[in-house]
């Protein structure tokens, strides 16, 4: 069985294109979180928690109340944000 020899450089290079594949990796395979608490759902909104009172209260922002925490459907957030898009021409 025929014998390699592996330099420093080599194992350098191996580690290196090693990492970078596991950056993609990791980076692709991290999905958003689906449903959001209403503190992140303020930051990502930016908005105040009247604001988002009312964006509930209004109908406006869909929201699920579960043993007294209210919980966002991350989607149902970028639908409303696409729904009141402005298009400047």
């Amino acid at each position: 069985m025929p014998t390699a020899i592996l330099t420093t450089d080599d194992l350098y290079q191996f580690k290196t294109e090693l990492f970078e594949e596991i950056k993609t990796i990791i980076s692709n395979a991290q999905p958003s979180k689906r449903y959001l608490r209403s503190s992140e759902a303020m930051d990502l909104l930016q908005v105040s928690p009247g604001t988002l009172q009312n964006l509930r209260v209004n109908g406006v922002l869909p929201y699920t109340k579960l043993g007294g925490i209210i919980y966002y459907d991350e989607e149902d957030i970028n639908k409303v944000l696409e729904a009141n898009r402005i298009h400047h021409i």
